[in-house]
């Protein structure tokens, strides 16, 4: 009697349908967030690339890129990703730059994620208005 009931697959499709839909659903979840974690590290280089061109410019300052890099990351993610905003002058290749670093959170869950976890930069010659 013990025999015959191990040896019966009843009930066997619904226990791998649900091992399947676990993996399935845990992999989807994994591209989707690793997905949102390179939108934003994406949005955040391009907001430090941009800030720093901004402050390049001739009538404009260091701190003009900084402000610049916050106003474009608060607009497109949010203030919790617009902390830790600095710039400097510096040379880049041999070249007088404007250096603005970005250090946020990470997302790991969600928009849950790791302080200090994502580190960026973006360069900029500076403009000069000399001939």
């Amino acid at each position: 009697m013990f025999r015959e009931r191990w040896e019966r697959d009843d009930g066997s499709a619904v226990v791998e349908f649900t091992f399947v839909a676990v993996l399935l659903t845990a992999l989807t979840l994994s591209v989707l967030q690793l997905g949102l974690a390179l939108h934003i590290r994406n949005t955040i280089i391009d907001a430090a690339a941009e800030g720093a061109r901004f402050a390049a410019l001739a009538d404009n300052e260091p701190a003009d890129g900084v402000a610049r890099t916050k106003e474009l990351i608060t607009t497109a993610i949010g203030p919790d990703y617009a902390g830790d905003v600095t710039a400097r002058s510096g040379t880049f290749l041999g070249h007088p730059s404007i250096d603005i670093r970005v250090v946020t959170k990470l997302p790991v869950l969600g928009l849950i994620g790791v302080e200090n976890g994502l580190e960026v930069s973006g360069h900029a010659a500076v403009e000069t208005l000399e001939d």
